[in-house]
């Protein structure tokens, strides 16, 4: 496993945290983070959501950012969550920092994605009430695969987007020249947006640097990249270090 020399692109402080992790491995990573997150003012609308955050069953969040913004937001409108609201997130590492505030959230054990999340047991019986309402706390133009599916469940979604990833400015060639000067072997990207970032950075640069094997969190972000013309795409099923590390132990693609 240690053979494995990875560019890493998540935000910043997400590529410490996940470097570090990595090195306690002795697997070598360099950090470019291709995801900057930028939070976004509060609406009218927004503010009416969070007012009437009693009248969902189950909240989501879809990401660490995610989670920590909604908590600043709804903290200024209740000193005191709505009792009884169900809470969820997509992976471990989100789900911590719901819990950390106090709230009883569930997460998959299996699989930090979407198709993970509906087949979970809690999520199906916070949704067997009467017009069961659900509000997903995610960035700017975030999944819809998973509001998707509770809507041809007959339930009712609403959307509290509260940041947006921007790609960080880079001079043309970066990508290419750090994978270059670091003798990197592999790619990892955290989300859909993120890998839409490295084709963007890569550009001229990309049907060389497809030829890398290309980690990624799910099999909607797996069936994009071999779109793109990746050629070796390895599907972690989740974003999180765990799934990553368990990825790199199975043999080399």
């Amino acid at each position: 496993m240690n053979e494995w020399r990875l560019l890493l692109t998540r935000p910043a402080e997400e590529c410490a945290a996940l470097a570090a992790t990595l090195a306690v491995q002795g697997i070598f990573s360099s950090s470019l983070p291709l995801l900057e997150i930028e939070p976004l003012q509060e609406t009218p609308e927004q503010r009416s959501l969070l007012l009437n955050l009693d009248r969902y069953c189950a909240v989501v969040a879809v990401s660490k950012p995610a989670a920590r913004l909604g908590l600043e937001r709804i903290d200024q409108y209740w000193p005191q969550p709505p009792i009884n609201q169900h809470w969820f997130s997509v992976g471990a590492a989100t789900g911590g920092i719901l819990a950390d505030y106090g709230l009883p959230v569930a997460w998959p054990e299996m699989g930090d994605d979407s198709e993970a999340l509906l087949a979970l047991p809690q999520l199906a019986s916070a949704l067997a009430v009467p017009k069961p309402k659900v509000l997903i706390l995610r960035g700017d133009g975030g999944r819809d695969f998973f509001a998707e599916r509770l809507r041809n469940q007959g339930v009712e979604v609403d959307f509290l987007p509260l940041y947006r990833r921007q790609l960080p400015v880079y001079p043309p060639g970066t990508l290419r020249q750090r994978v270059l000067d670091e003798a990197l072997n592999g790619l990892v990207v955290s989300s859909g947006q993120g890998f839409e970032h490295l084709l963007q950075l890569a550009s001229d640069d990309w049907p060389e640097l497809a030829r890398l094997p290309l980690f990624v969190p799910s099999p909607r972000v797996a069936d994009i990249a071999r779109e793109a013309g990746a050629r070796t795409v390895v599907d972690c099923r989740g974003a999180s270090a765990p799934a990553l590390l368990a990825a790199l132990q199975q043999p080399a693609p």
